[in-house]
């Protein structure tokens, strides 16, 4: 993997499925000339993501692969395995892409996959983390950046951000205060591993 302490940048694939909030953040972070990332691709499964046009704005390569072209999961994860091949990559970020990645993906890319959670794992893994933070009268919650491995958000955990929940706070106002975080948390996270500061688990620790 390129750029672990050296002098060449980390090169992202960015996987979106919609505003692309987290990829905009990471945009800011690699523009800035002492940042040791760039990124090479920025990839959808969803042609109307708000995302695309961004990363378009800002003179990236995009990638559309819509699952809804394809008859079964394999042959949609394969459709990007060939686009990724095209492309020199060293580590995925996925920011808000919608699909669970296969086993056999994440195998094929071991130790150089990230993803961003709004939650402190190992608490709250899986969807509608905000609402049963709340629900479990939660007085903290957050942000993680883990690698991802075939079992859902519980890869080996790079950094976190947390918040206090205050009172009041309903689903959609602790999600906002933990996203700000989010945009902080990510660049922070590809920081880290491109400095080598954090090292991808050995391959057969995804496995």
């Amino acid at each position: 993997m390129a750029g672990l302490g050296g002098d060449t940048p980390l090169k992202l694939a960015v996987f979106i499925s919609g505003r692309g909030s987290n990829m905009q953040a990471l945009i800011d972070a690699c523009a800035r000339d002492d940042y040791p990332a760039k990124i090479e691709l920025v990839l959808s499964n969803k042609a109307d993501a708000a995302g695309i046009e961004r990363a378009q704005k800002s003179g990236l390569k995009t990638a559309i692969i819509s699952h809804r072209d394809f008859e079964d999961r394999a042959a949609f994860e394969q459709a990007i395995l060939d686009t990724l091949a095209g492309h020199d990559i060293d580590l995925i970020c996925l920011a808000g892409f919608m699909r669970i990645l296969s086993p056999h993906f994440i195998k094929n890319w071991a130790g150089m996959i990230i993803n961003i959670h709004p939650s402190l794992l190992p608490a709250y893994k899986g969807t509608d983390t905000h609402a049963r933070v709340l629900a479990d009268g939660g007085k903290e919650s957050g942000c993680s950046v883990h690698f991802v491995v075939p079992e859902v958000d519980a890869g080996e955990i790079i950094l976190q951000r947390r918040v206090d929940v205050l009172e009041g706070d309903t689903p959609e106002t602790l999600a906002a205060r933990i996203l700000e975080q989010e945009h902080i948390a990510y660049p922070e996270a590809v920081l880290k591993i491109a400095r080598g500061e954090v090292k991808p688990p050995p391959k057969n620790a995804v496995e």
